[in-house]
């Protein structure tokens, strides 16, 4: 399996850095070639083009981004520490790794349609983690019982996909870690069946 090849994530690797830096169009396959250190014909070894490429390093570091939740998910009891552990876990791996948001947020935003049906499957892994954590607090009591899970669980993902974008935008400038807290504080207290009483 192509996967586990040594050059592989080396590869992987390299493509974030050289598509962060130089914008998916303009980051030819001889550029991450030369970052990653092997020579251009290795890259077919591995992947078919560029596209191929971009949705591999989607897929392999969405899916160690949601092993990373899961894992930090599984630490806690209840949905609302398990909704803060998923929300502060979101903004770390993303506030770690600056080259993977700019092409999270941005580059990946620019892509054909094609692509970005692939990269949505990739993201039903992360939705259902959403899912389970809104369900558990429906079964819990401590969320409203009628919420559209389908729904909240675009706003939630929504939100803070657009707080990362933003902090992206202006050059990762502040603190991402910081804006956690209040994230968790205004979702949570909107889904909670108390919530008027919380705020007041």
């Amino acid at each position: 399996m192509k996967k586990n090849k040594p050059k592989y994530k080396q590869i992987l690797d390299a493509a974030v850095e050289v598509i962060a830096e130089n914008g998916y169009h303009a980051s030819q396959v001889s550029k991450i070639a030369k970052k990653a250190g092997v020579a251009d014909g290795t890259i077919y070894l591995y992947f078919d083009n560029k596209e191929d490429i971009l949705v591999s390093l989607f897929q392999e570091k969405m899916g160690q981004f949601i092993e990373r939740i899961e894992s930090v998910i599984d630490e806690n009891d209840t949905a609302d520490e398990k909704l803060y552990a998923l929300i502060e876990m979101h903004f770390r791996q993303l506030a770690e790794n600056h080259h993977l948001a700019i092409v999270t947020q941005l580059e990946l935003r620019q892509s054909n349609k094609n692509l970005r049906m692939k990269i949505n499957d990739v993201l039903k892994g992360y939705l259902a983690l959403v899912d389970n954590i809104l369900t558990q607090g429906m079964e819990e009591g401590t969320f409203h019982g009628h919420l559209n899970v389908k729904l909240v669980r675009q706003v939630i993902f929504g939100t803070l996909d657009e707080i990362v974008t933003n902090w992206v935008m202006k050059d990762q400038r502040y603190d991402l870690m910081e804006q956690a807290e209040e994230v968790h504080f205004v979702i949570s207290n909107g889904l909670k069946i108390h919530s008027n009483k919380e705020l007041a």
